[in-house]
């Protein structure tokens, strides 16, 4: 592996672009699950994006197989299933924007998987501030009743919330396995592999809901999710993972909230309360204090 070096300004500019994609992608799962059901969407999405990963892999003949990999992967494969499961649920009943907020409890998952799993990664001083920033976010957020919030959006909440826990387990599953050392692709390509018989299994069973009317919008909205979030977005974060600096890279991630919530309004036409605003604010503050470079 090559030595982690901090961001540099071509870094940052990507790192932009990702979060900006993963704020509106949100937005585009909430069109797409109009004429889709949500877990088939997401299985659908999973399905669509490894063919494509796995076309990409084999005209390049890369080798993305390691050693000891298998029950890692295993585990972030069903990790990876159970996020998009709540998420996808999750944003049936809430707003983006507050969909962001509770799906961005990952990286204080991954902070604390991290303090007790990896040498010189101990939660204190200002990490634990952070960690405080962001719990009072959610709090103001859960409190929130206008704007979407309220009695008819708590459940919702929980789901994202439930998400970004499974999103922290990916990461410390990544970070603390033989999957730190093996390629980019070898750990996307898991869990999209995994999730695909998870997540339709759970349609199956579970949804009740046919496939609606496919639209050019909702046509367009699932294939952003694909493409774009996925394909896109997943390949360069882990990719960037194995080059750069792992606290700088989740530090930017930051801005991913906001975007979110910026999209659910000029997309969707959502509505943010104030203690909503002020939970974002919290939240970012919280995700950078968390994972700022030292």
């Amino acid at each position: 592996m090559t030595t982690p070096r901090p961001l540099d300004a071509h870094a940052a500019a990507i790192l932009t672009l990702c979060c900006m994609i993963w704020g509106v992608g949100l937005s585009m799962v909430k069109i797409a699950n109009i004429g889709l059901p949500p877990v088939f969407n997401a299985g659908l999405r999973s399905l669509l994006s490894v063919s494509i990963l796995l076309t990409w892999v084999w005209w390049r003949g890369l080798d993305i197989r390691r050693p000891r990999t298998l029950w890692p992967s295993v585990f972030i494969g069903l990790a990876f299933s159970f996020e998009f499961v709540t998420l996808y649920l999750g944003l049936t009943e809430t707003s983006a924007a507050r969909a962001t907020i509770f799906l961005h409890g990952a990286p204080f998952v991954a902070a604390a998987g991290e303090h007790f799993l990896v040498p010189g990664h101990r939660l204190s001083g200002v990490r634990l501030l952070g960690l405080l920033a962001a719990f009072a976010g959610m709090v103001l957020a859960l409190a929130d009743s206008s704007g979407g919030g309220g009695a008819g959006a708590l459940r919702g909440d929980l789901l994202c919330l439930a998400g970004g826990i499974c999103w922290g387990l990916i990461t410390v599953g990544v970070k603390t396995t033989a999957l730190r050392t093996a390629p980019p692709e070898t750990s996307l390509i898991a869990q999209l592999l995994v999730s695909v018989p998870v997540l339709f299994a759970w349609s199956y069973l579970f949804e009740t809901r046919g496939i609606g009317p496919l639209t050019p919008a909702v046509l367009g909205a699932f294939a952003y999710t694909v493409l774009f979030v996925v394909v896109f977005g997943y390949s360069i974060w882990f990719w960037m993972m194995g080059r750069y600096s792992a606290a700088s890279l989740h530090a930017f991630t930051f801005l991913t909230p906001p975007f979110g919530a910026l999209a659910g309004v000029l997309i969707l036409g959502e509505r943010i309360g104030v203690l909503t605003i002020a939970g974002l604010v919290l939240v970012a503050a919280g995700i950078w204090l968390v994972n700022r470079p030292k």
